[in-house]
């Protein structure tokens, strides 16, 4: 089930023409017109190359983003490099669905509970499973059978 978008209240109704979020009401669209981001229709159905050259390296670090309470739940940057060029990841993103699940879930105020319904959604759940694989690798694979 998706809720609105803009205030994660509601079931949306409606669908931005400009980003293609979803909101419930007038009063949910005229708080988010004026932040909008039109999507820009690229060749590629993946990230587009804008968003690709902004964030595959740069002047800002991981400890930029983060205060020293989250520290210990960092994910080291090769593990993001490594996501960043994830074709298995790249595929599902290319889903409109998994895009607005993930939007959804970004602008929450509430994070837990949207984590919460985003996970009952098997498309979520293909989508964490794959960034959990390449963050966190089993070991499975490399144990030798008995």
């Amino acid at each position: 089930m998706q809720i609105c978008s803009v205030c994660s209240e509601h079931v949306p109704k409606y669908k931005c023409p400009a980003c293609k979020i979803r909101y419930c009401s007038v009063s949910c669209y005229k708080n988010h017109k004026d932040g909008c981001l039109p999507v820009k229709q690229t060749a590629s159905p993946a990230l587009a190359p804008d968003f690709k050259a902004t964030h595959s390296g740069g002047d800002w670090s991981v400890e930029d983003l983060l205060d020293e309470d989250e520290q210990s739940d960092r994910v080291p940057l090769q593990k993001l490099k490594e996501l960043g060029e994830s074709k298995d990841l790249e595929a599902l993103l290319c889903n409109p669905h998994l895009r607005q699940l993930l939007l959804t879930v970004d602008q929450a105020e509430d994070k837990a509970a949207i984590m919460k319904v985003a996970m009952q959604e098997p498309l979520f759940v293909e989508f964490a499973d794959q960034c959990l694989k390449i963050v966190e690798p089993t070991t499975e694979e490399n144990t030798p059978m008995d």
